[in-house]
């Protein structure tokens, strides 16, 4: 295969994973929206049980918070330290990221726990129901997001910044900010709004 083919196939993979990406985030938004719609419909269905005002505690969620959007902010610093194809730092700002998103799953794992150690589980009522299936699949989308992570660290060491890993890297630090973005809406609609009367 001569240099020019070989441009030609790379741009063309490229433009393929790209699409593929972009379609994937699109639909990922379609499940969020419709989460989003159901817990707002089932919101005030707390069968006589506890509701978010009772339940939730707010500084405790905004630590969960703050944890991670500097989670977001050091996978932007690896991401700077890629395209200036520093390995060392890259690997350095992905593993604090990874560390943020591990602190942030396990603030969220002791919530859920601590919810249903008090009677208030997934099963208790439809705005329970509602509210861990939201934001339990978020949580879920930060291990594959972490999971990922790994693989491009491995990747990273292995093969350094080659076009294909400087790409993945790309969409990964894209991925994790669209998180922080769903979490910014579960942190207002679900938490802020929640402890207010239904």
């Amino acid at each position: 295969m001569n240099n020019e083919a070989l441009i030609l196939h790379e741009q063309t993979v490229h433009t393929k994973t790209n699409f593929g990406f972009w379609l994937y985030v699109m639909t990922d938004c379609i499940l969020f929206a419709s989460l989003f719609a159901t817990y707002a419909a089932l919101r005030g269905n707390t069968a006589d049980g506890p509701s978010g005002q009772t339940l939730f505690d707010l500084p405790y969620v905004l630590a969960e918070t703050l944890v991670l959007l500097t989670s977001s902010f050091t996978c932007g610093l690896a991401i700077l330290a890629t395209n200036r194809q520093h390995k060392t730092q890259a690997i350095s700002w992905f593993a604090v990221t990874m560390v943020l998103g591990l602190s942030f799953l396990a603030l969220e794992v002791n919530e859920f726990a601590h919810l249903a150690q008090i009677g208030a589980g997934w099963q208790r009522s439809g705005f329970l129901s509602a509210y861990f299936t939201l934001v339990g699949t978020h949580g879920l989308h930060i291990v594959v997001g972490l999971v990922w992570m790994t693989i491009m660290l491995y990747q990273l060491l292995q093969r350094g910044f080659t076009a294909g890993v400087r790409r993945r890297l790309s969409l990964l630090s894209i991925f994790w900010h669209f998180l922080d973005v769903i979490w910014i809406f579960i942190f207002s609609i679900v938490y802020l709004l929640g402890v207010l009367p239904s």
